[in-house]
């Protein structure tokens, strides 16, 4: 079985958004009990992680060590067209992953205790952002 499904998500400024709850919603409703769900953001500025989803203050140092990596002052380079956070935004998409793929056991996300699977928003203005979903398995 294979099933398809975009979520839509508005984001409020940089920071990490959850996306388990709403991935584990659409593998029970696929009624897939083994296989995978991959997930596929749709945008160069932003990124998805699977990480810590239990204390908070893990993500609050994620968003500040990708500060400190690709601080937002740059300069010397030039692609700036949709404002001074385009290129910064890029770069930290480039070193994280706009794709994640997850085991599908007994009709749940395989994910172990204490992980989630956050969209990394890096743009400062809120986005509208799709996030394709694809279930396959039996």
């Amino acid at each position: 079985m294979i099933h398809q499904h975009t979520l839509r998500l508005a984001t409020h400024g940089k920071g990490t958004y959850e996306l388990t709850d709403q991935l584990a919603e659409l593998v029970r409703a696929s009624g897939v009990r083994r296989g995978l769900v991959n997930v596929f953001l749709r945008h160069t500025s932003a990124s998805l992680v699977i990480y810590e989803n239990a204390d908070p203050s893990a993500r609050a140092d994620l968003l500040r060590f990708f500060e400190q990596l690709v601080p937002d002052d740059l300069t010397g380079y030039a692609h700036t067209a949709e404002g001074p956070d385009d290129l910064t935004s890029h770069l930290r998409m480039a070193l994280t992953r706009t794709s994640e793929q997850i085991p599908i056991v007994d009709g749940r996300l395989g994910l172990g205790t204490w992980q989630g699977v956050f969209l990394f928003e890096h743009r400062h203005a809120p986005h509208r952002r799709e996030v394709l979903v694809t279930v396959l398995g039996e």
